[in-house]
């Protein structure tokens, strides 16, 4: 969701559906954890529920959260978060890791975003990008939550790489979920409705797989692309 453009997310019950992915939200937070250690500052950009900003407090880590809408904003600094409306409010130079998981697909100028993902970031600090991939598995659910693109791993890379960051690591993550997307497709009643079942299944049995065969995809194909960049010292 944009920076002052939509405040109310239509998403929400997906985010409650995804509460329940278990292998997915393990992997997610570890992304994060393994990154970063308990003097660290963080932000989750685009926060929604605060699923995975619990997650990773819960791991000792201290995280403050942006979420533009005002309900789910409200929820977040319920659960004692600091929350802000727009990452532009967090200071210059003050983060040590800014993380965002499937939210810049809803922002129109999503290259602004990371221009402020790096102005806000210290140097040497992480930025951990996490989007869906490939335009060919658009179907009705991108549109009801109100995705705009999915990405390509180089286009995406290239584009924090021109904003100046150093790229550690790129890669697609979840290839059986590409399969997955093209099944949802073929049986799409045009609804975007996702089965809570079906996605508790598809965690506990196919996501593990899928994981270990990324090692050989990786660099071709999945239903995600997974950026992690720095900010140089040296440009600081």
């Amino acid at each position: 969701m944009e920076q002052n453009e939509q405040k109310a997310y239509t998403g929400v019950d997906v985010l409650e559906t995804l509460e329940d992915a278990v292998n997915y939200n393990r992997f997610l937070t570890r992304l994060v954890s393994e990154r970063s250690n308990p003097q660290h500052a963080i932000l989750d950009f685009g926060a929604g529920t605060g699923t995975f900003a619990e997650l990773i407090r819960d791991a000792d880590r201290h995280v403050s959260c942006v979420e533009v809408d005002s309900k789910l904003r409200g929820g977040l600094s319920a659960l004692g978060f600091q929350a802000y409306e727009s990452i532009e409010e967090v200071g210059p130079d003050s983060l040590d890791v800014v993380y965002s998981f499937n939210v810049l697909e809803h922002i129109h100028d999503d290259e602004s975003i990371i221009q402020q993902f790096y102005r806000a970031l210290k140097p040497g600090g992480l930025v951990i990008v996490y989007v869906p991939a490939f335009e060919f598995l658009t179907s009705s659910f991108d549109k009801r939550v109100g995705h705009l693109r999915r990405y390509r791993r180089g286009p995406l890379r290239s584009m924090l790489a021109n904003v100046g960051f150093e790229i550690d690591e790129s890669r697609y993550v979840d290839c059986l979920g590409v399969a997955a997307g093209l099944i949802y497709k073929i049986i799409d009643d045009g609804s975007g409705q996702l089965s809570r079942c079906s996605v508790a299944i598809y965690d506990r049995f196919a996501f593990p797989v899928s994981r270990v065969l990324d090692h050989v995809f990786q660099n071709v194909l999945g239903k995600n692309v997974l950026i992690v960049g720095r900010k140089p010292v040296a440009n600081a």
